[in-house]
């Protein structure tokens, strides 16, 4: 049966998740498990034919073979008829079984998509906002090729503390953003493939007068005597780790916990406290520069550095080690590679020296 469009299916975890069905047909078997699911999902027949696209009697003719099948099988159906317009029952060996199909069909959409990525058929790229600029910058070196040869091209938003596990479960084949480094140590990125775009530190950005402790710059040492505005989770917590132990919330005073740098921003700019926000280097300077217009009116102080261990915002592109040499020079993940390294040597030779 020809599939078509992407395919709900409640994941793990709760949440719904798109899976693109890419083959062409489905034997008898995958086609009757992705129908219990979606009638699973839908709560319906008929909500299930519609969001498949077909007739109500082709889906309840497969949910009939499935209950007598699997009656025979174990001697109890798998859902039973409530009556018109009402929701499907799924009784206790059912729901179990939607368990089974699950992660059955799930497995081998995976394998799919997997085999997809080994081919060269389709990459998928992670990217935080900042760095999303950069990608399209590059993408446009490739897009042609792309298109002719019928590659598709996903991207995928993360947060920064998010890439690296996303690159690491396969979820992504190369990520643009910003990890944690040691200077002159990148033990912690061996796992990885480093395109270095910038490495940089850490600065404020506050709503804060100038003042003798809180100048133009101020030490790393000095942060557990101001107010500050820090991220719950993320590179700016392993910059706290790092400094001030796994303890470090009580040992600074943390007048706020975000999860979102742009929340960030408004709350210095609504006044509601007075304080110092944590942030990279390049969110600091785009903010001072008016590139970030969410820090109109705010301030950015440079960060010192001046405790151990010297950590850095290594900015670049990542790939899992040892993956690209594997393909040939024409695979997409070494197409995109390449277009990266010559949007990044643009950039480097427009820097002033």
């Amino acid at each position: 049966m020809p599939l078509s469009g992407p395919l709900r299916l409640p994941s793990g975890d709760g949440r719904s998740r798109l899976l693109q069905i890419s083959a062409p047909l489905l034997d008898t078997t995958m086609d009757q498990l992705r129908t219990l699911l979606v009638v699973y999902e839908e709560g319906t027949a008929l909500a299930a034919a519609r969001a498949l696209g077909r007739e109500q009697s082709s889906v309840q003719k497969q949910l009939d073979t499935l209950n007598r099948n699997f009656r025979r099988l174990c001697g109890e159906a798998l859902v039973i008829k409530q009556g018109r317009g009402k929701k499907v029952l799924f009784t206790g060996s059912g729901l179990a079984f939607v368990e089974t199909a699950r992660r059955t069909l799930g497995d081998w959409l995976d394998g799919i998509d997997e085999s997809r990525r080994l081919l060269g058929e389709t990459l998928t790229v992670g990217t935080t906002r900042f760095t999303l600029g950069f990608l399209a910058n590059a993408a446009e070196h490739i897009g042609a090729e792309f298109q002719e040869r019928g590659i598709e091209l996903k991207i995928v938003h993360l947060r920064t503390r998010d890439l690296l596990t996303a690159l690491r479960d396969k979820q992504v084949d190369l990520v643009c953003g910003s990890a944690l480094a040691r200077s002159g140590d990148d033990e912690g990125l061996a796992p990885y493939d480093v395109m270095e775009w910038r490495r940089s530190g850490l600065s404020l950005v506050t709503n804060l007068p100038e003042s003798p402790l809180l100048g133009a710059s101020v030490g790393a040492s000095e942060l557990p005597t101001l107010p500050l505005v820090i991220p719950a989770s993320g590179l700016i917590s392993g910059f706290l780790g790092g400094w001030f132990g796994a303890e470090y919330r009580g040992r600074l005073d943390i007048a706020a916990e975000i999860d979102d740098v742009r929340y960030g921003f408004e709350l210095l700019r609504s006044d509601l406290l007075q304080a110092c926000m944590l942030v990279t280097q390049g969110i600091g300077e785009a903010a001072d520069d008016g590139r970030m217009p969410e820090g109109q009116g705010l301030r950015t102080v440079e960060l010192v550095n001046d405790l151990e261990p010297k950590l850095e915002v290594l900015v670049g592109a990542f790939t899992r080690r040892g993956e690209r040499p594997g393909y040939d020079d024409d695979h997409p993940l070494n197409l995109l590679w390449n277009a990266l390294s010559l949007e990044n040597d643009r950039w480097k030779a427009m820097e002033p020296s």
